[in-house]
Parts: structure tokens; C-alpha cells; sequence
């Protein structure tokens, strides 16, 4: 008999009460039936939150997915400037200084002292105005010396004349004599000789008178030297003399005088704009100073060669300056109206995408954008000239998308450029 027999055989032999009374369970206690209630509230929390946070999750996924699909199916606006032919005009605006149309260092062409000074720094002359009158005494002697000189050689000349006539009268009666046999074959010599020498004498005398003549005339003209006068109409803007000042002939600098009806206005062109500059290109002249008035002129004269050192061409504006608002050593700028001699156009700078890319424009062709490389010759600011990449007719996109790509779908709204 096994064990599990014998335990059966002794759970009948005492009895039912037995058996019933270990059959029966035990009694449930009232707390261990509210801990059994709150592990099941906290398993149906947990269980909800979990399905809950699964369903947003589904949700979250749906929402990327929908808006992936949006955006794949999205069909943007964008405003577009169209690309216009720059090739009538370049203006350009550069900086310059004004300089006066004529200008003259005036210097002593005589020796002596300033007798009287007449105009001061700011004084306006005309041609021919009397500026300073200087004091010579020992001039008007070597003018007198002169004077005397060429009298005795006058006087000389006269004497001579008579010694060559006396000379050709006794050559003439004694050849005759001489062909007669009355006088020698010397004595003819003799008087034909002299008068060839007092034919020469005289010449000898007229040169005298000749050089002595040209003595007289530029001592006179260092005697008229001593009135200094103005060369041209203009205005004095230096003045080195004063009443009583030693001048020396050729090294005293006395006054500068500058011609400020016209005034010339001095550029330089850079390279990209000096091919299309030639004399009557218009010019608009601007001073800070004067920010209500535009002084307008035309270029009159340019270098025809570019500086080697800045590439930049050196050109001269004339400016009409009638009522002297302008002045010599101003800074100005100058805007000029440059054609142009090669083709450009101007691209707005917010059209513009730097990236690893290079420099590019994104076109809208057909509603389909296309990523153009493009070469910038200069920046305005504002604006960008560009002369390769783009043409004519062309629609840039303006302020393009991050996330703007080739040959992506968009609505073109046209705006001027």
C-alpha cells in the first residue's frame, strides 16, 4: 500500500466532521479585500494609460505621415521678379574732389621791392587787373646804360659809313690810275683791301646796333615785368607778398590765381565702367554741403589709359560754376550715366541663395524651380549686378525657402524687379 492510500484510509476513519472542517476555507479578512481591490484599480490605471499613450502615439504617427503627405503634395506660392536686359545704362556713383579750371602760381620776373600790393586772399580779378606793382631804380640805369650804348654805336656805325665811302672813292680813281700805269699794282691792293674791310666794319657796326636794340627790349620788358598783372579772370587763393618784400626775378612765388567760373571735377572710373566712359557721358555732382542743389555737367576729359596700381581710369568732369558756389579741394560725389559695352543685369540681393552649392538663384520655369549658379560682378547693396548665370526674361524666385530643391512645384506670383 502506498502512502498516499494510507493517508486516504486515515482521512475516512475519522470521520466526516473532520474532513468537512479542513474543506472549509478560512475566513476573508475586510483588509485583505481592499488591498485585493486597490492592486486591481492600480493594474485597469496602468493597463488604460498604456493603451492611451499607445493610441496618441498612432495619432502622432498619422499626423507626420498626413503632413509628409501634405507636404509632398503642397504646391507653394512664391513671388518671383522678372530679369530685365541692363545694357542701356550703368550709373555709377564714385567720389571726387574739385579742382579749379585754371590755376597759375604767379612768380617775380623781376628784381626788387614791392612798391604797392592791390588784391589780398578771396579778391576776384580780371584779365589784366593790376596786382603788385615792384620798385627796380637799378633797372631804369641799365635801361639809360643801354640807351647811351647803342647811340655811340650809332655814332660808330656812321663813322664807319663814312671810312667805307672814302674807302670806295679813292678804290675807284686809283684803278683807273693803276690801268693807266700811272700808280702800282700795290697801291691798287692797297685800296681795293680797305674797302672791303670798312665795308665789313660796317656791318660790324650794324650788328652792334642790333644786339644793343635787343639789350633795350628785354631790359623793357623786365621794366614792364614790374607791373604783375593777372593772367585771367579768376580769384586769388594765396598770396606770399606784402608791401616792401625783396623779390627775386624767377624764385619769389607772389600769389596764386585760379579760374573758378568752370570748375573741374577729378574721378577715377574703376575698370568694370571706364570702357563705356568718353567725353559727354552726363554727370550729376553732389556736395554734402549743399544737399538741395545738383550741380549737372559731362565728362570732358578722360586719361585713356588706367592707373596700373588701382585699375581705375582718372576722368574730368567740367561743372558750370557762375555764381562761385563751388570752390577748388571740395569732396563731392559724382554720378555718372555710363553706357554699357558689355550685357548685365541687376537681380534683386533677397533672390540671392548661398550655400554649399555656390552662389545661385532659384528660376521658376513652367512652375518648376531650377537652381542657376550665377557670377556677380558687383554689389549695390540692394541689388546685385550679375553677368553670367540668368537671362533676359528670367523669373527669380525672392526670398526662397530653406527647403526650397530643384525641379520642386511652386505658384509664381510676379513682382517688378
Amino acid at each position: 500500500m502506498t502512502g498516499i492510500q494510507r493517508l486516504h484510509e486515515a482521512r475516512t476513519q475519522e470521520g466526516p466532521s473532520v474532513v468537512n472542517r479542513q474543506a472549509d476555507p478560512p475566513p476573508v479578512r475586510p483588509r485583505s479585500k481592499a488591498r485585493l481591490m486597490l492592486v486591481l484599480a492600480v493594474l485597469l490605471l496602468l493597463g488604460g494609460g498604456l493603451g492611451f499613450g499607445f493610441w496618441r502615439h498612432e495619432q502622432a504617427q498619422q499626423a507626420v505621415a498626413d503632413t509628409a503627405k501634405e507636404l509632398r503634395n503642397l504646391i507653394p506660392d512664391v513671388k518671383v521678379a522678372v530679369i530685365s536686359d541692363s545694357t542701356v545704362s550703368n550709373d555709377i556713383s564714385l567720389p571726387a574732389t574739385t579742382t579749379a579750371f585754371e590755376a597759375a602760381n604767379i612768380f617775380a620776373r623781376t628784381s626788387g621791392y614791392v612798391e604797392k600790393r592791390y588784391v589780398d586772399i578771396g579778391d576776384r580779378v580780371k584779365a589784366g587787373d593790376l596786382l603788385a606793382e615792384i620798385t627796380a631804380p637799378e633797372l631804369d640805369h641799365q635801361i639809360t646804360q643801354a640807351q647811351a650804348t647803342l647811340k655811340q654805336n650809332q655814332a660808330a656805325l656812321q663813322q664807319t659809313q663814312a671810312s667805307r665811302d672814302l674807302a670806295d672813292a679813292t678804290n675807284g680813281r686809283d684803278s683807273r690810275l693803276v690801268k693807266q700805269g700811272w700808280l702800282t699794282l700795290q697801291q691798287g691792293d692797297n685800296d681795293r683791301l680797305t674797302l672791303a674791310a670798312q665795308q665789313a666794319a660796317v656791318g660790324v657796326a650794324q650788328s652792334n646796333i642790333a644786339a644793343q636794340e635787343a639789350q633795350i627790349r628785354i631790359l623793357t620788358q623786365e621794366k614792364a615785368y614790374q607791373r604783375v598783372v593777372a593772367p585771367f579772370d579768376g580769384v586769388v587763393t594765396q598770396r606770399n607778398i606784402d608791401n616792401g618784400s625783396l623779390v627775386q626775378s624767377g624764385s619769389t612765388f607772389m600769389y596764386t590765381l585760379m579760374h573758378s567760373n568752370v570748375v573741374r571735377v577729378q574721378l577715377f572710373v574703376p575698370q568694370d565702367a571706364a570702357f563705356g566712359v568718353t567725353p559727354g557721358v552726363k554727370a550729376s555732382v553732389h556736395v554734402p554741403e549743399i544737399p538741395n542743389r545738383v550741380f549737372d555737367g559731362t565728362v570732358t576729359r578722360i586719361a585713356s589709359a588706367l592707373q596700373p596700381g588701382s585699375r581705375t581710369l582718372l576722368t574730368e568732369v567740367d561743372i558750370p560754376n557762375p555764381d562761385g558756389a563751388l570752390s577748388p579741394g571740395i569732396y563731392c560725389t559724382v554720378d555718372l550715366h555710363v553706357p554699357r559695352k558689355t550685357p548685365a543685369f541687376i537681380v534683386p540681393a533677397d533672390a540671392v541663395i548661398f550655400n554649399a552649392g555656390g552662389t545661385q538663384v532659384a528660376v521658376a520655369e513652367h512652375g518648376i524651380v531650377h537652381m542657376h549658379k550665377i557670377v556677380i560682378a558687383r554689389d549695390f547693396g540692394t541689388s546685385l549686378e550679375v553677368r553670367d548665370g540668368i537671362k533676359a526674361g528670367d523669373e527669380v524666385v525672392l526670398n526662397p525657402m530653406v527647403n526650397l530643391a530643384e525641379g520642386q512645384k511652386v505658384k509664381a506670383h510676379k513682382q517688378a524687379a
